[in-house]
């Protein structure tokens, strides 16, 4: 009996936190940047989450962890649906923008969901040719 007392007030405090932590997030308001995944060099490597911010025309890519990777000459080449094996480790349900660096470095892939994504298309300008 004492064991089940111990459970509901264990309970009770994990549930105390959880709503105290949800209302500062709802209080703090929603997060800035365009969230998704991307690799670099593109095809290659692992996918890292992350968002893409576009402030005053210089769009830049903030992974998770590490330092932001600047996306001032990247052009937007194709939109794609993501393979099955890159499906599995990204959401199946996303769009994955192949980014061309116009700074003559590695180029870079970007998936995000479909709501977002006529956003990043306007922060990653399209390369003539490339898809409308």
């Amino acid at each position: 009996m004492i064991e089940f007392l111990f459970f509901a007030l264990v309970a009770a405090g994990a549930g105390w936190l959880l709503r105290r932590k949800h209302r500062q997030r709802v209080a703090a308001g929603p997060a800035a940047g365009i969230p998704g995944m991307a690799r670099r060099p593109a095809g290659e490597g692992r996918w890292r989450p992350g968002r893409v911010h576009a402030e005053a025309g210089a769009a830049r890519w903030q992974p998770g962890r590490g330092p932001a990777v600047p996306l001032a000459g990247a052009r937007e080449g194709s939109v794609r649906a993501p393979s099955v094996r890159e499906g599995l480790a990204i959401n199946p349900g996303s769009r994955i923008v192949a980014c061309a660096a116009g700074d003559g470095g590695p180029d870079v892939e970007i998936a995000v969901m479909p709501p977002d994504l006529p956003e990043l298309l306007k922060a990653v300008p399209a390369v003539p040719g490339g898809t409308p």
